[in-house]
């Protein structure tokens, strides 16, 4: 990775732990470039995530099968970290899977990679704590949200934070993470485009 990267990197862990460029361009030397197609499995369900993926380009949706159909159960996108966090943390495969929703790039940093910092440098650890640490305060949010606002209040939210990713994700996937059936999303949604 180049220093272009490692700027970058340090925009996104700023909110989180604040470090000198120089720090970042070598975490970023410990990471690796991926890409995916668009509905793409990245870790599937017999797997173990391996990775912590900051997504550069495009979503990713985290999934669970229940009655022979896949809920989503997280939506990530671009500026953020992404994986199957049970996976991660317990070492071995989850009833989860990750797959892209649309084309998308990541940048990846292995488990590997990651207990060596841990092993060997006190920032690196600061750096994959503030990583783990958001992925955690983001779930927390969602769980929230889940038990306190309703399908259509979740909806609204989303129109007001982030409009964008409503339009680049598909619908069956909002209704899935929004806990809905495709057609009362649709509903929802129609209500909300004739205000």
């Amino acid at each position: 990775m180049n220093k272009l990267e490692g700027i970058y990197i340090k925009k996104l862990f700023d909110p989180y732990f604040e470090a000198p460029v120089t720090l970042w361009d070598e975490f970023s030397n410990q990471m690796i470039h991926r890409t995916f197609k668009k509905n793409e499995v990245i870790k599937d369900v017999d797997q173990t995530e391996n990775y912590i993926d900051i997504i550069i380009k495009g979503s990713i949706g985290v999934f669970l099968w229940t009655d022979n159909n896949p809920k989503c159960l997280d939506l990530f996108y671009e500026d953020y970290f992404s994986c199957d966090f049970m996976s991660y943390l317990e070492n071995k495969p989850s009833e989860l899977f990750t797959m892209s929703l649309e084309a998308t790039e990541v940048f990846s940093i292995s488990k590997q990679n990651i207990n060596a910092l841990y092993d060997n440098n006190i920032i690196g650890l600061k750096i994959v704590t503030a990583a783990t640490e958001s992925l955690f305060i983001h779930k927390q949010k969602q769980q929230i949200n889940l038990l306190t606002k309703t399908a259509e209040e979740r909806y609204h939210l989303m129109m007001q934070e982030t409009p964008e990713f409503l339009q680049r994700t598909a619908s069956k996937h909002i209704a899935s993470y929004l806990g809905v059936t495709p057609e009362s999303y649709s509903r929802i949604k129609n209500k909300y485009a004739e205000l």
